[in-house]
């Protein structure tokens, strides 16, 4: 096979589903895990020229805007009124209650601490596993990974919880979990009723509507709020639309079709592992024996969690 038809091969399994090897997997994974773990801190700086909703709108706006421009190029199908309570429950749960509350609440709360709470996700993904995908339900060890991991994310970012003193950081804090429990809810239902959508009919339509319903948020209690065009705000944004939108939720919902929800989750454990690397290599930001220790923890609890296998049947 040539390196061009390897090329096409990988493009026709990305939309159609064809099962990838278990080293594809892997390194998908590592990719989002890699790209993920600079989100946080590229909302920071993206806020510091635009309102909350205004950043993520337009965030999602880009990126639907290429998703649905390269389907059209490859012509590929995204579907039709069939697939829009699928649709509907990406952007609600996923997109518009997951990122919305994540812009409005890094007002307040650092980044470490927000990546701490939306670490819940995995939890979440198990408790609605459990009814939604009984062949997800996790043994014993599964379990005790899951608590592992999450502890040593925690322990990773322990200092940040003393930001939980502010009133205010501590509200946004509450309502920030709802953020993960969100995204767990969208990530089950897909796994259970949206496996035979390719990724871009997963990502671009919902990504539209979400541009659309927190555009008009934006517009109805932020059109008062200046917006500031520097370079850095508005390259971490098209950074967020490009890179950290469009490329990585065609990847992870193409993963969905072959890998467990569950075991997908984890890698929400492993992002802010790769958070605490780039600010201590990029940022000079110490490296204490507690991230040492988070992060091993995290490894440890990911690898006993991580246990069940490719998802059986997956087309």
């Amino acid at each position: 096979m040539t390196r061009h038809n390897g090329r096409q091969r990988w493009w026709v399994d990305t939309v159609s589903g064809a099962a990838p090897s278990r080293l594809v997997i892997g390194l998908t994974m590592a990719a989002l895990i890699c790209i993920w773990g600079t989100t946080w801190g590229a909302i920071l700086i993206s806020l510091k020229g635009f309102a909350p909703l205004t950043a993520a709108s337009i965030r999602f706006a880009i990126a639907a805007a290429i998703l649905w421009g390269v389907a059209r190029a490859r012509r590929i199908e995204l579907g039709g009124v069939e697939n829009f309570w699928l649709w509907w429950v990406q952007a609600t749960f996923a997109f518009s209650l997951s990122y919305g509350i994540v812009y409005w609440a890094e007002q307040w709360v650092p980044s470490g601490l927000t990546s701490v709470l939306f670490s819940t996700l995995p939890l979440f993904v198990m408790i609605f596993a459990y009814g939604l995908l009984p062949e997800e339900r996790p043994s014993l060890g599964g379990l005790l990974g899951l608590m592992g991991g999450f502890a040593g994310v925690v322990l990773i970012f322990s200092d940040d919880v003393g930001a939980l003193a502010d009133p205010l950081a501590r509200r946004a804090a509450l309502i920030l979990l709802l953020s993960p429990i969100g995204a767990a809810l969208a990530q089950v239902v897909v796994k259970r009723w949206g496996s035979g959508l390719n990724a871009f009919s997963l990502t671009a339509p919902p990504l539209a509507m979400t541009a659309l319903f927190l555009g008009t948020l934006a517009w109805l209690f932020e059109r008062d709020r200046s917006i500031v065009l520097d370079p850095a705000p508005v390259l971490a944004t098209l950074y967020l639309a490009v890179v950290g939108t469009a490329v990585t939720f065609i990847l992870f919902f193409w993963l969905l079709r072959h890998v467990l929800a569950t075991q997908l989750s984890l890698i929400a454990y492993a992002i802010p592992v790769v958070a605490v690397f780039i600010g201590t290599v990029y940022f000079d930001e110490p490296l204490t024996l507690r991230m040492v220790a988070g992060s091993a923890l995290v490894i440890i609890g990911v690898g006993f969690a991580a246990r069940p296998r490719v998802a059986r049947g997956s087309s």
